[in-house]
Parts: C-alpha cells; structure tokens; sequence
C-alpha cells in the first residue's frame, strides 16, 4: 500500500517538503557565516520543517560542524531549561557516549552534574544539577556550547524551537538577560531562535526595550506561492499512481489560502478518498472531514472568548473595513471605540486575526470556513 505524500501534523520529510528555496538558502548561509536568526510567522506555516532542512543539510555538507535541535515546547521552568540545554548541547558534540560523560566531567567548573546512564546510553542519558548551584552558576551552563567549540575547534549550531515559551518562566527577565549577555559573545556558535507564538515572537525580538534586540537576522516566513503548491500537487499525486487535474490542485491551495499545515491536510484527505483520478465530490468530501477533524479545536477556541469578540469576528468575515465606526459597531454590536481596539489586541495576540496591508483577516483558513458556516 502506497503512503501518502502529503504531510501535516509534525515536521515533513525531506521529500514532502516543498518550495522554501529562498527561505532555505538565507537560513543555510546565516547559519555557516555565523548570523543568528530568528524566525517569526503564525503557526503552522512550517518553521520547525525548515529548520530540520536546513540542519539536515548542513549536517550532510558542511564539515566542523555540530547542530543541535531542541523542542522547548514541554519545558516548564528555568531549571529544566538549563538542564535540558546542557544534556542536548553535549550529545550533540559527540557520537559516542562515554565522551558525554567526559563532557559532563570536564566541562564545569563551579556546579557538578549528576549523571545518569540506562540500558541504552543514545536514549538513556540525562544530566541534573542542584538547583541552589545552578542559580549561581547558570551563566556556566549557558556559555557551554562555546567553551566545548572552543576546546573541540568546532563550530556549533544551537536551534531552539517554541523559544518563547521561556517567556512564561518566573524571574524569565533575568534570564533573558543572561542568555543574550552569553550569547552575544560567543564566536564558534551561532543561535536560530524561533517559536509558534508569532506576537510573542516579535515582542521578544523588534521590541527596543528588550534584551534580544538586533540579536542577529530576522527572517519572516511568507507563505508558499499557489504555483509552487500545484506543482507539488500534481507530483503527489502522480508518484502515487493517481491524478490530479489541475484545475482541482489550484482548487486546494486557493481553498485553504495557500496555508501550508492545511494544503497538506486537504491534500492528504483528497488523496486518501481518491481511487484514481480526484474529481470535486473528493475534494468536497475531503473539505468536510479536514473541518469536522479540527471542529473540537475551533470550538473550544469559540468556548473561551467574549460575544464582543465573536461579533468583531463577524464583521471581519464580512469585509468591514472601518471596525469603529458609528454603522459598523451599531451592526455587529461591538461596543464602544475602545472595546472594538482591545478586541482587536486580544485577537490579534492570540493569533486569530492579523492585520494584512490596513485590513484585518483570520489567520486560520480552515476556522475562517468552519466559522462562516456556523450561527455565531
């Protein structure tokens, strides 16, 4: 049985991954030249894909580096962040196991590791540290990955995925602090910084008064162009023995607004539903199963924010273009000026709606369409 070759719902393969051409030679070339970058764009547009490319490609041509990945998504205080970085950095340095524990001997100075080995060093290895030493000496964990650089004459790449996550940390201003009074200095690492909360992102990275400003290039994930997503289509499909016209794979990413999480997604659902050639029964098909699978994410999204919120939504699904005025707050029941400018802020900030050329539109093409067909 032949695989589907359209991926969503964690980073894609290799093969799935389409277009970035540009996004991927700036991100390659920042990285070797020593340029830390942040990524910013709204969720789901495939930041974390990118950066496997990248590090992947890196990793296949490019010698005296190493390149470490790491997920602060489940990470929840300071003191597992810095636990984590440090057991991640030093098995990124080293293949071999018994040289993570040399590393975690050798390396520190001021706190002492606790280490632990299971049956299966490659899975089993973790480092801990007292945490009244860590406070202390935090700087010494943050300033690892130059000092082994420096003894190794490597160079290191240091990727941090949901990086704004450490935002949500008590005291996260002194560490904040602390990471880019590190960092910056550091001459054999190179940082690429990038997250799924892009107003976080952005607040963390464009704003003056904080610590990571000008930290190094910022690149702004744009979505892939419609002829781009209809080649890929149509390939997809083809590799697969089936077909596609190209009028339906037009269809798919004009749908979802060249979206790239759900292009994926109604690719795969149209795919799935096809025997051999996609007619537009499948694709409507594949549209209602692709909103009844997400309807329990929209509506909890629903559940959770004001009537004045709902109503402001109704009126940028209609196209209204002068929110505070008089005829616009009096029609969708918006409140007053004031109301309709925090309503904003608080969509805008939990990534429901952006602000494109002037106009407010959804993020989220999907919930853009299950919202239209709903009595809110």
């Amino acid at each position: 049985m032949k695989r589907s070759p359209f991926i969503y719902g964690n980073t894609v393969s290799l093969e799935s991954f389409t277009n970035r051409e540009e996004e991927t030679k700036k991100l390659y070339n920042n990285l070797v030249n020593g340029i830390n970058t942040s990524i910013i764009s709204p969720r789901r547009w495939g930041k974390s894909s990118l950066v496997e490319k990248v590090i992947s490609d890196i990793n296949n041509q490019e010698s005296g580096f190493k390149t470490v990945v790491i997920d602060l998504f489940s990470v929840s205080c300071e003191e597992e962040f810095l636990e984590t970085f440090a057991r991640e950095v030093i098995k990124a340095s080293s293949s071999k196991f018994q040289d993570w524990i040399n590393s975690s001997k050798y390396f520190f100075k001021h706190i002492i590791p606790q280490i632990s080995i299971g049956v299966d060093p490659t899975t089993d290895f973790s480092l801990s540290f007292n945490w009244n030493e860590i406070k202390k000496h935090s700087t010494e964990i943050l300033n690892l990955p130059e000092v082994i650089a420096e003894k190794k004459a490597i160079n290191f790449i240091v990727c941090l995925d949901e990086f704004q996550n450490l935002s949500g940390f008590k005291d996260y201003e002194n560490l904040e602090k602390k990471m880019r009074s590190v960092w910056q200095r550091h001459k054999n690492v190179t940082y690429c910084l990038y997250g799924s909360k892009r107003h976080m992102m952005s607040e963390i990275f464009n704003n003056p008064s904080k610590p990571f400003y000008r930290f190094g290039d910022i690149v702004i994930l744009k979505k892939i162009r419609k002829e781009k997503w209809i080649d890929f289509i149509i390939n997809g499909f083809k590799k697969t023995g089936k077909s596609i016209s190209e009028e339906f794979a037009t269809l798919i990413p004009e749908l979802m607004e060249n979206h790239s999480w759900y292009v994926q997604q109604l690719s795969h659902y149209t795919w799935n539903n096809t025997n051999k050639v996609v007619s537009r029964n499948d694709i409507d098909f594949a549209l209602n199963e692709l909103l009844r699978a997400n309807s329990p994410l929209y509506q909890q999204q629903i559940e959770i924010i004001s009537t004045t919120q709902l109503n402001l939504l109704k009126a940028v699904l209609s196209g209204e273009t002068q929110l505070t005025s008089s005829n616009v707050m009096s029609k969708y029941k918006l409140g007053t000026p004031n109301n309709v400018n925090k309503n904003k802020t608080r969509l805008v900030n939990d990534d429901i709606i952006q602000e494109h050329e002037g106009l407010f539109e959804f993020v989220d093409p999907a919930f853009k369409i299950w919202f239209k067909t709903h009595t809110y």
